[in-house]
């Protein structure tokens, strides 16, 4: 955890902010960071009729913060990530069967995750937005480790029907990119929406 307590210090003269997500992984990571924060869940439906991976995180990212903006004023941060195999968008998945094609498609190919940031300030209504991209690679995948996986409550709430940070970083034969984008929350982008380096 070097990389969080150096990140850290980056943040104690930021804002106290909205976060727009249910997420507990991304909750854990703001605490981590000292970021000061609160959730307000939003009210959007997650699933667009969107076929453009980039298009639907910026979208999706936009409609959450939006939503929560007609309800709380402050910095509001709306995050959304999805895993992305060729064109194809894999969100969560909705039952065992779900799980269980998703970890089959990914068994012994390259994925990206791709997670887009809207860091809006509500009483002005100015944006910041960023989208950070990570290159996954699994290694070949056994029947009997995606069964033993899907048994668990681990794939359920995460795009791709994995989570990295859990049992299934066992299932990584490489990586390229930000980590913390396939945990759910690409850290050190957000700091830099939120300290203002990027253009609105």
């Amino acid at each position: 955890m070097i990389f969080i307590t150096m990140e850290r210090k980056a943040t104690r003269r930021l804002p106290a902010i909205i976060l727009a997500s249910s997420s507990p992984r991304r909750r854990w990571l703001l605490r981590r960071l000292g970021v000061r924060f609160k959730v307000v869940r939003p009210r959007v439906f997650e699933k667009l009729d969107i076929t453009d991976p980039l298009k639907y995180v910026r979208t999706a990212a936009r409609l959450k913060a939006r939503a929560v903006a007609e309800r709380a004023k402050g910095i509001i941060v709306g995050v959304d990530t999805v895993v992305v195999l060729g064109r194809r968008i894999l969100g969560k998945p909705r039952s065992r069967a779900d799980a269980r094609a998703m970890l089959r498609l990914l068994s012994g190919r390259t994925h990206r995750v791709l997670s887009a940031l809207i860091v809006l300030d509500s009483r002005t209504r100015r944006q910041r937005t960023a989208v950070e991209e990570t290159t996954v690679r699994f290694r070949k995948l056994t029947s009997r480790e995606i069964e033993a996986y899907i048994r668990t409550p681990e794939p359920y709430d995460k795009a791709g029907a994995y989570g990295i940070q859990g049992r299934a970083g066992l299932f990584v034969k490489s990586i390229n990119g930000c980590y913390w984008n396939v945990v759910g929350l690409p850290v050190t982008k957000l700091l830099t929406l939120l300290n203002g380096t990027d253009p609105y």
